[in-house]
């Protein structure tokens, strides 16, 4: 390597260090040209073969991985398209709700302050002109007066620069309370929030959709409509500026005009052809992050079992799995807009740089206003003045307007990523509305070939596609009357095809049948959660009908408020209820020492860590008579509770006139229903009138029954034993063999 740098500056007459200097260059974009050369050519090439592609990667998406879902298949990535603008102009509507809004009068301050951003920037660049001016003719006093000036106007200035930033959150802040009240009264709304998680899957969190990503989508916009209005505006009057300050001077315009358009279409043409899809990173992304806070909210919900198993480990393993996944994807965004900002940065700076002083010169050399001619030597001096002031003037305002260009034409990138917001936003305000109507699409598995034979026997036990609904639900006054109703999970499994009966006031009904079989599902049905897919259901309103599921929830509040809930005070005063009728209560479900106990009812605490299991169950027992329904629907609701404690409960409800429909496992409970629905676990199902004392013989012989036959297997393997020690068959082995 020497040699040939000692050869090469013989030759050339170069230093030994001059070469190196050369050689480092040459090599340097030599590496550069590998890099790029690759990036450019798949960019090039994409353009005519997108669709084939496309196809292609489509049916080896297929092959590859069998277990896509119909929904990942027909969802396109988001891009700037008439897709976006037609998503974005629907989001407006929620932005501007009518013409006269405080939003609409942040926009138009907000507006108001780039304007006059934009005029004191051509003033500023003016009066710097004029400064320069006073220096060259050596006026001390006219360059101290101007400086002065240009003192006062900074502050103005910097006023509107903060205010720009000021109206820029609060327009951001305003459009994202805006989206999220219309987002929260769609969630709240007929129970959209059990719904898009239970009956739904197209939105995997909606806590991200909810809370991060219309942040982002709000920021976005605001900051995107300031980083476009303003550069316009510069552009605009920066080049009439600079146009009529050239025809002033008898220079001819036009030459400069083409040459910045030519740079500005040639720059754009390269940009696009080199930019990543943003848009569609940016929605991959976000959906990671989605998916790494709902890892840990599940950790954080199921702490105390994780603890038992001891699964930590397991846990965390997820953990990392999912961070790595949301690392790649930050790593692949950044490795792809090192490469962009690269290119950007290069041609709006260098390249514009070396055009901007050619726009600049050319004007000044050739203006006939700017000649010396047969001028003297003061004029020629007054000339020079004038040709620097005009310089100044001219350079700062191309300044601002090329910046006011790359400003526009960088924003491409965030207007790619702000189509990956408004997707992900608009999705989610789309899978609300079509829940609310009761539209709901799962994600359909496909399934390889393998599997369909398993499937073909529960066919008819199966519905695919969306669950069409065509039941009807009357509410009534009296009485629960199902008239072929089927039980169909979300999912589309056929739990009962037909199921009628019909409970009348004052009617107690005992549900009972093996995991699986239906009778929570019932539940879900009578409280509104899952639909009527057919028949007919007659059922009271939902204030007269009460469910308490086995693990009650505890709300957030004082003590009081775990009674009353979902009411709050001034509702339990309306209703006539006092801290001494919750006492009253407190008193019938066996819980009135935790009054004294936890500090009285104004104690706040996390009452679902403070109260025990059965102390929880007996609070949503105690909502029931707080609320007093028609019907009460318990799910297993005093498993925890003692047998003595639990009758009495029963006992109470009954006498206030509450009509029980239970699913309990215990005995001991049968003596307060009156009809049994029984769930065979095959789709068969029978009603009919509870006898007591009948069904507690029959279980009480099969408890018998069971634990006779419990040590047959034992005694049979013992027999076997022995008859291969003696080498002799057993009378009941032939005996068996002859049946």
């Amino acid at each position: 390597m020497t040699h040939m740098l000692h050869a090469a500056a013989r030759r050339v007459q170069w230093s030994r260090a001059g070469a190196a200097k050369r050689a480092a260059c040459l090599l340097a974009a030599a590496y550069g040209l590998k890099i790029l050369y690759p990036i450019i050519r798949r960019r090039m090439k994409r353009a005519g073969c997108k669709a084939g592609s496309q196809d292609a990667g489509w049916a080896e998406a297929g092959r590859e991985a069998p277990h896509l879902t119909a929904g990942s298949r027909g969802r396109a990535s988001p891009a700037v398209n008439a897709e976006f603008f037609k998503q974005l102009l629907e989001l407006r509507k929620l932005f501007f709700p009518k013409l006269v809004s405080a939003e609409l009068g942040l926009l138009c301050l907000h507006s108001v302050a780039l304007v006059s951003r934009t005029f004191l920037s051509i003033y500023v660049a003016a009066l710097d002109g004029k400064i320069v001016k006073s220096i060259v003719e050596k006026k001390p006093r006219s360059f101290v007066f101007k400086l002065i000036k240009w003192l006062m106007i900074a502050i103005p200035a910097t006023f509107v620069n903060s205010t720009i930033r000021y109206l820029e959150c609060k327009l951001a802040l305003a459009f994202r309370t805006r989206l999220v009240d219309h987002a929260y009264e769609t969630y709240f709304a007929n129970q959209t929030y059990y719904r898009v998680i239970s009956m739904d899957g197209r939105l995997a969190n909606p806590d991200q959709s909810l809370t991060e990503d219309i942040m982002m989508f709000s920021q976005s916009v605001a900051h995107l409509y300031s980083n476009l209005t303003k550069p316009i505006l510069d552009v605009m009057l920066t080049s009439y500026t600079l146009i009529r300050t050239a025809r002033s001077r008898g220079a001819n315009p036009i030459g400069p005009t083409l040459l910045a358009g030519l740079v500005v279409y040639a720059t754009a043409r390269v940009l696009k052809a080199c930019s990543p899809k943003f848009g569609k990173l940016v929605a991959e992304e976000a959906h990671k992050k989605g998916y790494l806070r709902f890892m840990h909210s599940r950790i954080i919900a199921n702490v105390e079992e994780i603890a038992f198993y001891r699964g930590h480990k397991v846990e965390m393993k997820q953990l990392q799995k999912s961070y790595k996944a949301l690392a790649d994807q930050m790593n692949l965004i950044l490795s792809k807009r090192l490469w962009y900002i690269m290119i950007e940065q290069f041609l709006m700076k260098y390249v514009w740089s070396s055009c901007g002083m050619i726009m600049v010169a050319v004007p000044i050399i050739t203006a006939t206003g700017f000649a010396d001619g047969e001028l003297e030597d003061g004029q020629k001096q007054a000339m020079v003045s004038e040709r620097t002031e005009a310089f100044t003037t001219s350079r700062n305002l191309l300044i601002s307007g090329a910046d006011a260009i790359e400003r526009i034409m960088s924003s491409y990138k965030e207007v790619t990523e702000l189509a990956g917001y408004t997707a992900r936003v608009y999705n989610m305000f789309s899978v609300f509305d079509e829940v609310k109507r009761g539209i709901y699409k799962r994600t359909a598995v496909i399934l390889g070939s393998e599997n369909n034979s398993k499937n073909e026997d529960k066919a008819e036990l199966h519905i695919n596609g969306p669950l069409e609904i065509k039941g009807k639900v009357i509410d009534v006054d009296h009485g629960i009357v199902c008239e072929n109703v089927p039980i169909i999970t979300p999912n589309g499994d056929v739990v009962v095809s037909r199921l009628n009966f019909k409970v009348e006031e004052g009617m107690n009904l005992l549900i009972t049948g093996p995991n699986g079989c239906g009778k929570s599902s019932l539940f879900r049905i009578l409280s509104g959660l899952w639909p009527v897919c057919e028949g007919v259901l007659y059922k009271p309103p939902p204030q007269h009908m009460f469910y308490i599921p086995q693990r009650p929830y505890m709300s957030i509040g004082t003590l009081r408020d775990q009674v009353i809930y979902p009411d709050s005070v001034d509702d339990m005063h309306e209703k006539g209820y006092q801290d001494q009728d919750l006492e009253c209560i407190l008193h019938t479900v066996h819980l009135y020492h935790i009054v004294q106990r936890e500090g009285g009812w104004d104690a706040i605490m996390d009452w679902k860590d403070v109260l025990s299991g059965g102390e929880k169950q007996r609070m949503g027992m105690a909502r029931m008579f707080y609320h007093k329904p028609k019907y009460a629907l318990l799910d297993e609701c005093t498993s925890a509770v003692s047998i003595d404690v639990e009758g009495k409960i029963f006992q109470a409800a009954k006498a206030a006139g509450i009509s029980l429909l239970s699913i309990t496992h215990r005995p001991s409970l049968w003596k307060y229903h009156s009809h049994l629905l029984q769930f065979d676990g095959q789709g068969g199902w029978r009603f009919e009138q509870l006898d007591t004392a009948i069904r507690l013989s029959l279980s009480e012989e099969k408890q018998r029954l069971e634990s006779q036959l419990a040590g047959i297997p034992k005694m049979q393997q013992r027999l076997n034993e022995l008859c291969k020690i003696l080498g002799e068959d057993s009378v009941l082995k032939t005996m068996d063999e002859e049946e």
